[in-house]
C-alpha cells in the first residue's frame, strides 16, 4: 500500500517544519514499513549544520525514521488522530555517511514487537542502496491531551 502526503498528514501528528516524511512506499500496518524522505537544500537545519558543508543531522535521520515507523504502528490502531507516539528509547543506533541536500532518504522500519502499549522496532535509512543509519527505536503510545 502506498501513502502520499495527505494520507500522512492523517496519520502524523508531525508539521511543517518537523515533518521528516514525504511519501509511504510500502505499508504492511503493525509489520514492516518503508517511507521517503526528499532533502533539499532550503530546509532550515542545513543554515547551521554546517554552513558551507550541509549534512542532515543525525537526530533528524532517527526522527525520520521514528515517523516512518509511526506511520506502520498508527495505521494499526483506532482513531490514530486521538493518539501519539512518544520515543521512548534509542538503542544501538550508528551513522555510517553523511546525507546531504539532494539525496533521497529510504526509511525502513520493521516492527519487531509490540506490547500493550510499546513498540519496539529495527530501523534503517539508505541513500541509493548505501546504507547511512540504523537503530532500534521504542516508542509508547498515548491518548493525546
Amino acid at each position: 500500500m502506498e501513502l502520499g502526503i495527505v494520507d500522512i498528514l492523517k496519520i502524523l501528528p508531525h508539521r511543517y517544519p518537523f515533518l521528516l516524511v514525504d511519501r509511504i512506499l510500502e505499508l504492511e500496518p503493525g509489520k514492516r514499513v518503508v517511507g521517503i524522505k526528499n532533502v533539499t537544500f532550503n530546509e532550515e537545519f542545513f543554515q547551521g549544520h554546517f554552513p558551507g558543508n550541509p549534512v542532515m543531522p543525525g537526530v533528524l535521520i532517527v526522527e525520520a525514521m521514528a515517523q516512518v515507523a509511526g506511520v506502520g504502528l498508527l495505521g494499526t490502531v483506532p482513531d490514530p488522530q486521538k493518539k501519539l507516539l512518544y520515543m521512548a528509547g534509542v538503542d544501538r543506533a550508528k551513522f555510517r555517511r553523511p546525507v546531504v541536500p539532494g539525496d533521497q532518504l529510504r526509511l525502513e522500519a520493521e516492527i519487531v514487537a509490540l506490547k500493550m502499549r510499546t513498540c519496539k522496532c529495527r530501523a534503517r535509512a539508505l541513500v541509493n542502496g548505501a546504507l547511512c543509519a540504523e537503530a532500534e527505536l521504542t516508542s509508547v503510545l498515548v491518548d493525546r491531551p
